[in-house]
């Protein structure tokens, strides 16, 4: 129904060599309804921003844990959670399933050690300059007409017109074109 009637869309994590095939059909069929009045379906993905070499990297992708292990195991009831279900989609069904029920059961720091690194990676924008590059041109090929970045104020910064990491934490989109 977003892309039938919304301006925009907003995911929750987001990757985008899967996004054809979790979201194309219901994208597709929104699409199909759409109000040419509209305009195209603007949609703004992206992640933890954090350029910088090896460890330090490393360390802020995996300051993410405890969020994401919250929105895998603690976004609603089991077997209702559409996050949950989403990390399965992706094919993380054993992590997904096993975070869900530590989390359920108070066991939160289990539950993030769970999480996994991949999925972490993949849903975030963490990693040498070269990296991240790449990176926003799989979100832009998995038709994201908008980049949010969450930004940490310790990563490196990156000199480019393309990107700025901010001195504080901050949230900033920018148009891929």
């Amino acid at each position: 129904m977003t892309a039938e009637i919304a301006n925009g869309w907003m995911p929750t994590l987001f990757i985008p060599a899967k996004a054809r095939e979790v979201w194309g059909r219901a994208l597709n069929q929104g699409a199909a309804k759409r109000d040419p009045r509209l305009g195209p379906l603007q949609i703004t993905a992206g992640g933890l921003l954090a350029i910088g070499e090896g460890d330090s990297a490393t360390a802020i992708r995996e300051s993410l844990r405890p969020s994401v292990a919250l929105y895998l195991g603690g976004m609603g009831a089991k077997g209702k959670n559409f996050y949950n279900n989403l990390a399965i989609r992706y094919g993380f069904e054993v992590e997904a399933r096993m975070n869900q029920d530590l989390y359920l059961a108070g066991r939160k720091d289990e539950a993030a050690a769970v999480v996994p690194a991949r999925l972490l990676e993949l849903t975030s924008l963490c990693g040498p300059n070269s990296y991240v590059t790449k990176r926003i041109a799989a979100f832009k090929e998995a038709r994201a007409t908008c980049q949010s970045d969450r930004q940490r104020s310790h990563c490196h910064r990156m000199k480019s017109d393309r990107l700025v990491v901010h001195t504080r934490t901050a949230v900033s989109l920018r148009v891929l074109e």
